[in-house]
């Protein structure tokens, strides 16, 4: 199918669920985007993944109850986050301990409760790996009003986040409320999510919150240009997976997430500074010390090259 065939399809009335489709697709892809480059930051891959099975109960009930699946996502989403953050408390057992305990309970149960409902396989198979048609038009505007709000706490709470992801006892000496920081991004975490079920599925909605936030960081040092470069490849990735997906009568949330890692592999090799294959041919005799010269950050838990560490610049324009 051509592009000119697509575009013509999205302005077809008997084809009305393929914008609803395309435009739910893209914005929690933004939103997803801008919140990942968060989570790449902080090295928490894992929490976004124990978010997404822990609205599927949540999403179970709404089904059960014919209500909406991105409220009910939401909330039980939400509980899991509080739980996770109030448990952690407790260092006698770690943070990802927990999460592994909430994740694999929170899934079991959403199982038990869909599967009391009749014809609850079809449905089942919608939750997990997304679907682009039976979406109502009110959850069109609640993805987009909840991703205006997650948007607008990004920007009010930006420094707070990024002080947070670098150093989480510093920003504790400097008086910043981390367990309250740390309650606010999980619920953006779990809100984007959510947002993005429907389209992307719960198994493969990690995907478009982690891997174009990856593929944004190797492509700038940057955090300003990082967080403008992901939501773009983000929403990119679900145009192109969606255009693919009808044109070859793919599934779309594991076409979009393909399109997206292709991003990320493209950057992983020949992006203009980190890229693998750019490093290799900078090198006299193309090899030397691996580049893999990159060392762990102690402030953020992540791998940087010694070379290019994350750029933050301060309100007055100056770099801590």
């Amino acid at each position: 199918m051509s592009i000119t065939d697509f575009v013509t399809d999205l302005f077809k009335p008997d084809l009305a669920f393929l914008p609803k489709a395309l435009a739910i697709a893209v914005m929690s892809s933004i939103v997803c985007g801008v919140v990942g480059c968060y989570v790449v930051l902080r090295g928490m891959a894992f929490i976004g993944d124990a978010v997404a099975h822990a609205v599927f109960p949540g999403i179970a009930v709404a089904f059960v109850l014919q209500g909406s699946l991105v409220l009910g996502g939401a909330v039980a989403g939400v509980a899991t986050a509080l739980l996770i953050v109030i448990f952690s408390q407790n260092r006698r057992v770690k943070e990802d301990s927990l999460i592994g305990v909430f994740l694999v309970a929170a899934f079991a149960l959403g199982i038990v409760i869909i599967s009391r409902a009749p014809g609850y396989a079809g449905s089942l198979q919608q939750f997990l790996f997304g679907s682009m048609t039976g979406i109502p038009d009110r959850d069109l505007y609640l993805v987009g009003g909840t991703g205006l709000v997650i948007l607008g706490l990004v920007l009010a709470l930006h420094k707070e986040f990024v002080a947070v992801c670098l150093d989480r006892e510093m920003s504790r000496a400097m008086g910043l409320p981390v367990f309250w920081l740390d309650i606010v991004l999980y619920v953006l975490v779990t809100l984007a999510v959510v947002i993005s079920l429907q389209t992307i599925g719960n198994i493969l909605v990690l995907g478009l919150l982690i891997t174009p936030a990856a593929a944004a960081r190797l492509l700038t040092d940057r955090l300003g240009v990082m967080m403008l470069l992901a939501p773009v490849i983000g929403g990119a990735s679900a145009t192109v997976g969606l255009y693919l997906s009808w044109s070859y009568d793919t599934p779309v949330g594991g076409t979009i997430v393909l399109v997206a890692t292709a991003v990320f592999l493209t950057a992983w090799l020949i992006a203009p500074r980190h890229g693998r294959l750019t490093r290799r041919r900078r090198r006299p005799g193309g090899h030397g010390p691996a580049d893999d010269d990159a060392r762990l950050d102690p402030r953020s838990g992540s791998t940087r090259p010694p070379q290019a560490p994350l750029v933050v610049r301060q309100a007055d324009g100056r770099t801590p």
